[in-house]
């Protein structure tokens, strides 16, 4: 297996973008945030980028998207009946092995 000419350089930008990401906060915010936009807008931030990295993959990580949409559904069914997460995974786990065992049937 060969390495990219460009990967360490690749590599370099992503530590150094994720590095000055953690790193500026420290620096520039010595005191306690009080704005209670900013920190209403910093409480959700992780929600809304585990949310933007993981939704799109529930449709495509099964073998069918017909599977994916189902366990999406349940998923967002059970969560907004205030179940655990553990229940809303084992939910959408569970809907999609039905799910795939009724495609392979039809």
């Amino acid at each position: 297996m060969t390495v990219s000419p460009h990967f360490f350089l690749y590599l370099a930008v992503m530590a150094g973008v994720t590095y000055l990401i953690r790193l500026l906060p420290l620096l520039f915010v010595r005191k306690r945030i009080k704005n209670r936009f900013i920190r209403s807008f910093l409480y959700y931030v992780p929600y809304a980028v585990l949310s933007a990295m993981a939704f799109p993959a529930i449709f495509f990580a099964t073998g069918n998207i017909i599977s994916g949409v189902l366990a999406a559904a349940v998923c967002i069914t059970l969560g907004l009946f205030k179940r655990g997460l553990v229940t809303v995974a084992a939910g959408g786990a569970l809907t999609v092995l039905i799910s795939e065992l009724v495609i392979m049937l039809i």
